[in-house]
């Protein structure tokens, strides 16, 4: 893929990527990013939005 770079082990494994920011940058690269960042907390607790909109409104996060 054009402006996509595999990277590989001794063995020939694909371990990383290099992605060329001039190309994918900006709106490709963030959405990227943020499905990573989603997928490593898939397994965290959560808790109900009305109840963490309430622990940020008495943090003063927030306007009442």
């Amino acid at each position: 893929m054009d402006g996509i770079l595999y990277l590989t082990d001794k063995n020939n494994k694909k371990r990383f990527v290099q992605i060329d920011i001039d190309k994918y940058g900006g709106e490709y690269l963030e959405d990227l990013i943020d499905g990573l960042i989603a997928d490593s907390r898939k397994d965290e607790e959560s808790i109900p939005f009305n109840e963490a909109m309430e622990k940020l409104k008495k943090a003063g996060k927030l306007d009442e």
